[in-house]
């Protein structure tokens, strides 16, 4: 159903929100892993659900919060992009802390290169090399 309401369009992602067993875990992960700055940590005055801490990612607010975390890993994923130079940096980084990279999937060229890896808590994530822009030329072109 289409509503008739004209609405202001939207500004951005606010925020992205992982629930993870150990919140040490994650700050290792993301921090040295991937280079975010943590900027706060509840440290047990809790406003949310549970003891959570905030960082910064390529810009991107990025929330983990203590609990349960997914059970079953998915395709769904968080993908962040990166320059081709820097990507085997984050796998050798990413590798040192133990994180299980995974195998890029089929592509055409064109399209960029990934990194795909799963972090301690069956998030996936991907460090992509491509725009928008350069996927949807690439596959209006064909195969």
């Amino acid at each position: 159903m289409r509503h008739n309401m004209k609405l202001a369009p939207m500004e951005g992602i606010s925020h992205i929100t992982l629930i993870v067993r150990d919140l040490s875990r994650m700050t290792t992960f993301l921090c040295d892993g991937l280079g975010a700055r943590e900027v706060y940590d509840s440290a047990g005055h809790n406003y949310s659900l549970s003891r959570e801490k905030f960082f910064v990612l390529g810009g991107v607010w990025l929330a983990a919060m203590e609990g349960v975390p997914p059970s079953e890993r998915s395709y769904q994923h968080v993908a962040f992009r990166v320059s081709e130079s820097d990507l085997a940096v984050y796998q050798a980084r990413l590798g040192s802390l133990g994180v299980e990279i995974r195998p890029p999937r089929p592509r055409v060229n064109g399209e960029g290169l990934s990194l795909y890896f799963y972090d301690f808590d069956n998030h996936l994530f991907e460090l992509h090399t491509g725009t928008l822009e350069q996927r949807l030329a690439r596959y209006g072109a064909g195969r």
